[in-house]
């Protein structure tokens, strides 16, 4: 069935709702705090001084950092991006850090996945200070029944990340998909039951209700939105939306602009890829050791002008996967980021299904392509193996020559 829009008209700012807190000298994982899901705030009190780098030893999975209520930047798990710039403070203010946890690893090396910030937590001024705060408040946000009970609701619009309340009546109860395409990011519930997560980059743009969920007459709708949403409407649709990719919402940085310093390098490695989709292991006539490591393709399969790659795994001196815990991308020279989410970080994910590739929607540059991973410390590099991008011969980006090339620094990033 469909839903005429309504609107949600009342909120409840997250900052406006805090239970009592947990004192604790440094912040922990989630779990250290008796917490398995949900969201986690983090609160301390930096003291006046210079401007500086916050950075943490690893936030899982997206945390929102806010000085005296203003939002300063993203830390986030996809792209290992813990570091965020602190302003210069005439006076103490006061530090928020507001981390959201989205399911855990349940496999492999990461089972043990504890959600939160991990310590230590440093702020490093631009004069060589290093700050440790030791004395936090932390406020367990479970996002269960007796939190959303507790909520205090009010008339009108919150700033910042809250939750949204509203009601629509239904006479024949039937099954529908929210349309919350104009939402950002975060939870829903309907008549206390959550329907699950929503993400304004997609691909889906809807949520799924249940008919039996609904009640004849009243419904409500509770949201908690973790970016704001453009307008606090919703409305019911026949047919969900699967397949509105919006990778330019990503909060996410693009990759550091970097300047490439491939002059003067040897490569270590030069051949050329089998066509198909398989995946294909490389090994080196000797181990090379190095931080950096650059893919960088000569032509295609099919002679276009594009590169994709499914999945790129290091080998280490005994012939294993080198952990990609660390990684980061230190330069691309091209990435699709608009139509379809082919961003460099695809590479490094653990993941086949998804894939970088480089630009086609706005420009078409052409080859050579180069991809920079940073392998967050030296490691002994004997071979690789590269996962093309899944699908048949029509799919374009699937590499025919490269050179490999490795390094301490390959790629430097560009001081503003």
């Amino acid at each position: 069935m469909t839903i005429a829009r309504f609107e949600l008209g009342q909120s409840a700012a997250i900052f406006d709702n805090l239970p009592a807190p947990v004192e604790d000298k440094t912040p922990r994982n989630m779990e250290a705090y008796d917490q398995g899901r949900g969201c986690i705030l983090y609160h301390t009190t930096l003291p006046a001084g210079p401007a500086g780098q916050l950075s943490a030893k690893e936030a899982r999975d997206f945390a929102w950092v806010f000085l005296d209520g203003s939002p300063v930047g993203v830390m986030d798990r996809r792209s290992q991006q813990y570091r965020v710039a602190i302003p210069a403070r005439q006076a103490p203010a006061r530090l928020d850090i507001l981390v959201e946890a989205m399911g855990h690893v349940n496999f492999g090396p990461e089972v043990h996945d504890r959600k939160g910030l991990h310590s230590p937590l440093v702020l490093t001024t631009a004069v060589g200070d290093a700050i440790e705060p030791d004395a936090w408040d932390v406020y367990r946000l479970p996002l269960d029944q007796p939190m959303l009970a507790s909520l205090k609701w009010k008339t009108g619009k919150a700033n910042g990340p809250a939750f949204w309340r509203g009601e629509f009546a239904v006479d024949r109860p039937a099954d529908t998909f929210l349309d919350v395409s104009t939402w950002g990011k975060g939870v829903l519930w309907i008549n206390g039951r959550c329907m699950g997560r929503y993400w304004n980059i997609g691909p889906t743009q809807t949520m799924y209700v249940p008919g039996p969920w609904l009640r004849q007459g009243r419904n409500e709708v509770i949201v908690l939105d973790l970016l704001g949403p453009q307008e606090p409407k919703l409305a019911g649709l026949e047919k969900p939306i699967l397949n509105q990719v919006r990778p330019q919402l990503d909060f996410v940085k693009k990759v550091q602009q970097a300047a490439l310093a491939l002059e003067g390098v040897q490569p270590v490695h030069t051949g050329t890829f089998a066509p198909g989709p398989a995946a294909q292991e490389v090994r080196f006539a000797e181990s090379v050791e190095g931080r950096q490591f650059c893919l960088e393709t000569l032509n295609a399969i099919d002679d276009k002008p594009f590169a994709a790659v499914a999945e790129l795994d290091l080998l280490d001196a005994d012939g294993r996967a080198i952990p990609h815990t660390v990684w980061t991308i230190a330069y691309v020279d091209s990435e699709q980021r608009v139509s379809e989410d082919g961003s460099a970080l695809n590479a490094i994910n653990g993941q086949t299904a998804d894939f970088w590739h480089t630009e086609w929607s706005q420009a078409q540059p052409g080859h050579p392509h180069r991809l920079v991973i940073d392998l967050g410390r030296t490691e002994v590099v004997s071979g690789f193996r590269y996962t093309p991008r899944p699908g048949d011969a029509s799919h374009g980006g699937r590499i025919k020559d490269y050179r490999v090339y490795i390094g301490s620094s390959l790629a430097k990033p560009i001081q503003p």
